[in-house]
């Protein structure tokens, strides 16, 4: 039974740890209380990153819109996250502290076509899908040196700030979040700033860590945002009695008017 314990252990923390946890009844070390905390969170978002954008992917199917959604900012986030994916693949960091970039990478990607597809450009949209491929296959084939990923990880910050706050700017023009997702949006908060501390603790890297800081900040204001927007119409639409109303509303009425007709 031990042994099975000890083989389950193996996964989240070192062999003096196990040792200390099964042989020793050692539950009070912080060092070995720290890894396991910080696998938890690790495994813990990268199973939440596997959904973490399906509300806004699923947003976008049933609505067939991509209003309010800026795709540079779409862009530029799925630069961030595909950098950031291939620099700690490479370095060959854990797969528990950067895992979750993977499943966001691909979400992100699939949200950046349905703009595009959604906003009459069809062949655009497959065509991206196709080039976004092979660059993934270039940057993780072995084919990109690691001073090249090195430096497109220290660009994360900014690309991760502008693309985040240009769709902020956004919400704040249209006084709306659009199509928007609110679980994908406080999910991705929560998980950046959990991010910070695996990071530090698996990784070390000075780099990587300042990276999530940032993104928690850039996403928090979206966050904030989501919350202070969330009953509140587009801004500059009317009804008829002078109140502000969405695009929704507005085709809304012109069903009904079309049927009286």
């Amino acid at each position: 039974m031990s042994q099975l314990v000890k083989s389950g252990l193996s996964y989240f923390v070192n062999d003096k740890c196990i040792h200390g946890y099964v042989d020793d009844f050692d539950f009070l070390n912080v060092i070995c209380f720290k890894q396991l905390l910080s696998k938890c969170l690790g495994y813990g978002i990268i199973a939440g990153s596997l959904l973490v954008k399906v509300p806004q992917v699923k947003k976008l199917l049933n609505n067939k819109s991509g209003e309010g959604i800026n795709l540079i900012s779409v862009l530029l986030d799925l630069t961030a996250i595909t950098s950031h994916m291939s620099y700690n693949y490479v370095k060959g960091y854990p797969f528990s502290a950067w895992g979750d970039s993977t499943f966001l990478a691909f979400q992100t990607a699939i949200i950046a076509a349905l703009v595009l597809y959604y906003g009459g450009k069809k062949a655009v949209s497959f065509l991206f899908c196709i080039v976004y491929a092979l660059i993934v296959y270039v940057l993780h084939g072995g084919f990109t040196p690691i001073n090249v990923l090195m430096v497109a990880q220290g660009f994360n910050i900014p690309i991760l700030l502008l693309g985040k706050l240009s769709q902020a700017w956004t919400n704040y023009k249209n006084s709306s979040t659009g199509q928007l997702s609110a679980a994908t949006v406080f999910l991705l908060f929560a998980g950046s700033l959990a991010r910070i501390f695996t990071s530090a603790q698996e990784t070390g890297d000075l780099m990587i860590i300042l990276t999530f800081c940032f993104s928690t900040f850039a996403n928090g204001v979206i966050a904030a945002q989501m919350l202070y927007y969330w009953n509140k119409p587009a801004k500059g639409r009317k009804d008829k009695g002078g109140k502000p109303t969405t695009k929704a509303d507005g085709a809304a009425k012109k069903t009904r008017s079309k049927k009286i007709d």
